[in-house]
């Protein structure tokens, strides 16, 4: 007797036992929960997200000390008009002082006009680390409105890194529930029509929660091993619903069919054996499909890639063991109750089926023998009668739609891309806009020997005089906007109306300014890498340092005369120089340069008024980095330098996918060719696979490019387009989709292996293999879409564009490759298609027993075969007690 596979052993014990396979399903999931509640969520730290320069260059300003820190901006201004300078004072002062009251404060800075006076910001400086933010803010948020109520004529608001990241969580946890319900109701009408049946409509629904609900307990476990970046939990829910809902959807429709099949001559033990047999393999066999496709994600080393590796491969996992496990022993308890109503109600339609048939002159069919709907007819027939034309003008039809993917433009999308509902967001465009200089920041970070301090500062010095003269930093009014203006270190109270002008003041004054602003303070947080956190670091200067306990202090060190000399000149030799230098351009605004307590590392903040996603910035970084730099600090030896910074760090992360992309692309090509040569023992479908999944993906991207890289659909779906696509969604596109396409490759190619072993003729097996899965086909893409595209609905651009990108793929992938090319280039292949496999040839060869209709219709049902020694193969054979 031929040993039984894992899953059929599986499934018969879960058969035979099924409130104990029931419980021990409901006992692990309860374990997983707590496993997870206890060991808690582990989040990814700044340190894991650096990539590239802008990456150690952080690395380097973090080591000296000299790391940017977590801001927040309050904003003050009118509600109509100029703003009143006693208000604001008075405002001002309250929100100061309850502001130092926190002890989540570390500083509150002087307040900053802006260049037309309606706008007055606070910068407050919090203590602890950029992880702890979103814990801090929320004492500061109500400090701000107290500070509003009790202000009423004026607009008052924050806005910051924490308050954005908090905002974005927010919204996600929305934007997640709403996904939810529109999924649900989506789900379940699908699966009603499929079924017929509301008790069986639970049964993928509850599967698939409860898989999710463990996995969620295993990803915090996990996390301590892989760090979570936020878009873990995103990703279970998304992959969990479809894959948990098809995989039992597959199970269901094919014990349905052996249970039409048998017409109440076999048991729910034997039904539920004869069905893992068949799907029940297909199901592990395409689930170990997705998983070893996703573990691509893992050669790109990036944490936010790992942690959407993780969520998948513990979601199909946990999917995967609960078809073949629990499973097996629900349909066993459903169907014990409703045989005897089935198999009555089978009774009637089979004879009201059969008359029918005989009265239109139709032979009578064999159990399960099912012709596809008209509709589905209507779709086969092109393929069936002309392959080689349906193959060509499909293939033609798909390769149209991944043309626009050949003028993709990748883009790291960060803050501005995050909807302008989070009330945060709507503070941080009020910001820009008061504030222009601090839309991008590139930080240059030196690392060099204590004794090169005087050198590398004025160095920078002679670098920030270098980029100022560039146009791509120069304010188009002929103003500056690199590092600090003087008159923005001053107070509110020193810029008003009523002060004298530039021109009016002396030279005592002007000394006066350019001193507090050579006593630089301490900066906003360590800029949030773009991948994978919510939200960047608000550009921001705080105008107290902390405290001299505090081992991260950036108190500027004690300066050799030499420099010390340089740095303080008098009044009289600056205006000098700017009168020598007068009729070639303005005079550069203060270099803003820092330095840590051993004088290793110097930083230098160079601002631009560009978008941040505009050409002009991505050219200003590479000006600095090629240009400015090399020029003037090139000389110096022994120096270490590196650029940051919101646009390097998007820059570096694209360049940083662009060259792990070949390595993941090809892994993934060469695994799905190994499993499909594993699941079907042929080259040509292993090769066609392949072919079919680049096609799929191609027309996909090509789609999301049309979409969200132009401006027309910005109003159709809420989004504001970035002229671009996120760099990570073609790369988990990829994977994804090499993977979930392996759930239709297997269930259609299985059904029609599984008839071509019994002899079938190739064309024939291609026909009915369509024919038979074209229904579930349909069904679990359905399932599937409808849970991507709610993710179209979200607010987070990148995750529109995820559910976009997938819910195109998957229904290209089963609609188009799957009822146009698959079986047209399989019509055309014809034996050719199981090659090398000798199996098929000889069970082909050989002469086969069949059995006909009264027509003398080929029956593929009635030709196969049950494994040896099961359920199906004894009650046959009337050997088994389990037969009717």
């Amino acid at each position: 007797m031929r040993k039984r596979s894992v899953t059929v052993r599986v499934a018969r014990w879960s058969a035979l036992h099924p409130w104990r396979a029931i419980i021990g399903w409901l006992v692990f999931v309860a374990l997983c929960l707590g496993a997870g509640i206890a060991a808690g969520m582990n989040s990814a730290t700044s340190e894991e997200f650096r990539v590239g320069e802008a990456g150690r260059a952080e690395a380097l300003a973090a080591e000296g000390g000299v790391q940017l820190r977590p801001t927040e901006q309050v904003l003050i201004r009118a509600a109509s008009g100029p703003l009143d300078k006693a208000a604001a004072d008075a405002a001002v002062k309250d929100i100061t002082a309850r502001m130092k009251a926190l002890p989540e404060v570390a500083s509150v800075a002087e307040p900053v006009r802006s260049a037309d006076g309606r706008v007055l910001r606070v910068q407050v400086e919090l203590n602890g680390s950029e992880q702890e933010d979103q814990k801090h803010v929320p004492p500061l948020q109500a400090q701000t409105e107290a500070v509003a109520k009790a202000h009423p004529d004026l607009v008052i608001e924050e806005t910051g890194d924490a308050s954005v990241s908090k905002g974005v969580s927010d919204q996600r946890s929305k934007d997640l529930a709403f996904s939810e319900a529109i999924t649900l109701p989506i789900t379940l009408i699908t699966l009603a029509v499929v079924f017929g049946s509301v008790v069986m409509v639970g049964v993928p629904l509850l599967l698939a929660i409860t898989s999710i609900m463990a996995t969620m307990g295993l990803a915090m476990v996990a996390s301590h091993l892989l760090p979570d970046t936020g878009v873990g939990m995103s990703m279970i829910l998304l992959i969990g619903m479809a894959v948990g809902v098809d995989y039992t959807l597959f199970y269901l429709k094919r014990e349905r069919e052996e249970r039409a099949r048998a017409g109440g001559r076999l048991t729910s033990e034997a039904l539920v054996e004869a069905a893992a047999a068949t799907a029940g393999r297909a199901i592990v066999v395409s689930g170990l499909a997705v998983i070893v496709s996703t573990t691509a994600l893992f050669l790109a080393r990036d944490v936010i890639f790992d942690s959407l590796a993780t969520g998948t491969i513990l979601v199909v996992t946990v999917a995967v063991v609960s078809s073949v496990t629990v499973l097996p022993a629900l349909l066993v308890k459903l169907g014990r109750r409703t045989e005897r109503r089935t198999e009555r109600r089978t009774e009637r339609r089979t004879e009201r089926r059969a008359a029918k048939r005989l009265a239109g002159g139709k032979p009578v069919r064999a159990y399960g023998e099912k012709e596809p709907g008209r509709a589905w007819h209507a779709l086969l027939t092109p393929a069936r009668n002309h392959p080689a034309l349906t193959l060509g003008l499909s293939v033609l039809v798909m390769l149209g739609l991944a043309l626009p993917a050949l003028n993709m433009n990748l883009k790291n999308p960060a803050r501005d891309s995050f909807s302008r509902e989070i009330p945060a967001m709507k503070g941080y465009d009020r910001l820009l806009a008061a504030f222009p200089e601090l839309r991008v920041r590139h930080l240059v970070v030196v690392r060099a020997k204590a004794s090169q301090s005087a050198e590398v500062r004025r160095a920078l010095r002679e670098l920030n005089r270098e980029a100022y003269a560039d146009p791509l930093f120069a304010d188009r009014s002929g103003g500056a906007v690199v590092g600090s203006r003087p008159s923005e270190e001053r107070t509110f109270q020193e810029r008003t109306s009523e002060d004298r002008t530039s021109e009016d003041r002396t030279p005592e004054d002007r000394t006066s300014e350019e001193r507090k602003a050579t006593a630089l303070p301490a900066r906003s947080s360590e800029d949030r890498t773009s991948q994978g956190q919510e939200s960047t670091a608000l550009l921001g200067r705080s105008s107290e340092d902390r405290t001299s306990g505090d081992p991260t202090t950036t108190t500027l060190p004690t300066r050799s005369s030499e420099d010390r000399s340089s740095e303080d000149r008098s009044s009289e030799d600056r205006s000098s120089e700017n009168r020598t230098s007068e009729n070639q351009r303005p005079t550069p605004p203060h270099p803003l340069i820092r330095s840590s307590e051993d004088r290793r590392t110097t930083t230098l903040e160079l601002n631009t008024r560009h978008a941040t996603y505009s050409k002009q910035a991505e050219a200003s970084l590479d000006h600095v980095r090629h240009r400015h730099i090399p020029a003037a600090i090139g000389k110096l030896p022994g120096v270490e330098t590196a650029v940051t910074g919101e646009v390097a760090r998007g820059m570096d992360y694209v360049r940083h996918q662009n060259e792990k992309l070949p390595l993941v692309l090809g892994f993934l090509l060469l695994m799905t060719f190994a499993m499909t040569v594993y699941a079907f023992r042929s080259v040509v479908l292993g090769l066609l696979g392949v072919g079919l999944n680049l096609l799929s993906a191609a027309s996909a991207l090509g789609l999301l490019v049309l979409v969200f890289q132009g401006r027309w659909a910005e109003d159709l779906l809420s989004f504001v387009s970035l002229d671009g696509i996120s760099s990570r969604v073609p790369l988990f596109l990829f994977v994804i989709l090499f993977g979930l396409s392996m759930d239709y490759q297997v269930f259609v190619v299985s059904r029609m292996r599984e008839a071509a072993l019994n002899g079938v003729p190739t064309r024939q097996a291609v026909l009915d293999g369509i024919a038979s899965s074209a229904k579930v086909v349909t069904s679990a893409a359905l399932v599937m879409v409808t849970v991507f595209a709610s993710f179209v609905m979200l607010h987070i651009l990148e995750m529109k564009q995820m559910g976009f990108v997938l819910a195109a793929a998957v229904l290209l992938d089963a609609f188009v490759i799957r009822v146009m090319i698959l079986p047209a280039a399989l019509l055309l292949l014809g034996r050719a298609t199981w090659w090398p496999s000798g199996a098929i040839r000889r069970a082909q060869e050989q002469p086969t027993s069949r059995r006909e209709g009264p027509g003398g219709d080929f029956s593929a049902d009635a030709a196969r075969t049950y494994p040896e020694g099961s359920f199906e193969q004894r009650s046959k054979y009337g050997s088994f007690p389990h037969t009717r």
